[in-house]
């Protein structure tokens, strides 16, 4: 027989408990200090899905595929794209604004039509509570395109014709609510022409439209292709100064209309997104934004590099809200 271990030693534990109580005790103090940056180096852990409100073979198509592509590699995981076209690139986006809380895996690309939204008709989502912003990454470029063909030569030429025949000349746009519209339409309204303003669903159905002579004029970034191909004619351009690559063409504000357009384009993801993983796909698509091959498609369509912080994006979509805010009480505008 064993003989009884004295009274001192018999709660003594054994190697084994004496082990699995420091793991217990280590999980324990990680798990109070260590679990959010734990789990932001596990995220990703499966694909990423960015939502493009826009029908495929519009200029966004190849920009931010690949964006998205060179983003897959610095997350490794596969960032998908996903068209979700509707409301003049408006209703993709906005179905992330309905999602209660983010995770990092359902990605939106956000653009002033979705900031404006609210105020040019009624929606239930708002566009600065309802979203986290990843931040900025690129500007889009507005050029006001002819067909290679088309009568005019020049904007002013253009503009003499609008004045002439008041509504016979069509001007085509992405969207009944784009600013790029709301522009035209209060620049040609200054200065006593009319057109007859039409709306795309994306910018290869209305490059389509323009080169087979069924619309006159189309005002709307990614004319790249169509003007260096030699199938459309550029007249001008929505910037402050003349775009490096068409010297020859001239601004708006030098023709003598005061008006340029600022419209950056970024990434959000829905509302409450946690901060780490936030700062996760901030970095990684940062780093994605110098790949060469991205850059070659910014340039490819005229679009002009434009990174900005989370922070910084959020603070331009509350400033652009109330600059749109105004500018729609500036011509009248009421919502029914």
């Amino acid at each position: 027989m064993n003989p009884k271990l004295p009274p001192s030693n018999r709660h003594r534990p054994n190697r084994r408990q004496c082990l699995a109580g420091l793991s217990a005790l280590g999980l324990a103090g990680l798990a109070g200090q260590g679990v959010p940056a734990r789990a932001a180096e596990r995220f990703p852990s499966k694909p990423i899905q960015l939502v493009l409100p826009f029908p495929p073979g519009g200029s966004f198509d190849p920009v931010f595929r690949s964006l998205a592509e060179a983003a897959s590699r610095e997350l490794g995981q596969p960032v998908v794209l996903m068209h979700q076209p509707g409301a003049g690139g408006v209703a993709g986006t906005a179905n992330l604004a309905r999602i209660a809380e983010g995770d990092g895996y359902t990605l939106a690309v956000m653009h002033n039509s979705v900031i404006r939204a609210p105020l040019v008709q009624r929606v239930n989502w708002d566009p600065i509570k309802d979203f986290t912003y990843l931040g900025g990454f690129f500007g889009l470029v507005t050029g006001v395109c002819v067909a290679r063909d088309a009568p005019w030569k020049s904007f002013n030429e253009l503009m003499a014709d609008a004045k002439a025949r008041p509504g016979a000349i069509s001007w085509g746009n992405v969207g009944a609510i784009s600013i790029n519209r709301i522009t035209a339409e209060r620049m040609a309204r200054g200065a006593g022409a009319s057109f007859n303003m039409v709306s795309f669903k994306g910018g290869a159905e209305a490059f389509q439209a323009l080169i087979g002579r069924h619309l006159d004029v189309y005002a709307d970034p990614g004319f790249g292709p169509q003007v260096q191909g030699g199938r459309a004619r550029l007249l001008a351009v929505f910037l402050e100064q003349r775009h490096k690559s068409y010297p020859d063409v001239p601004t708006l504000k030098e023709l003598g209309y005061p008006v340029a357009i600022d419209s950056p384009v970024g990434l959000v993801a829905p509302k409450r997104l946690p901060p780490e993983v936030l700062q996760r796909l901030h970095e990684a698509f940062r780093k994605a934004a110098s790949d060469p091959a991205y850059l070659k498609q910014l340039d490819a369509f005229d679009m002009l590099p434009q990174l900005t912080s989370p922070l910084e994006y959020a603070d331009y979509a509350r400033a652009q809200f109330e600059r749109d805010q105004k500018m729609l009480a500036e011509i009248g505008f009421k919502l029914d």
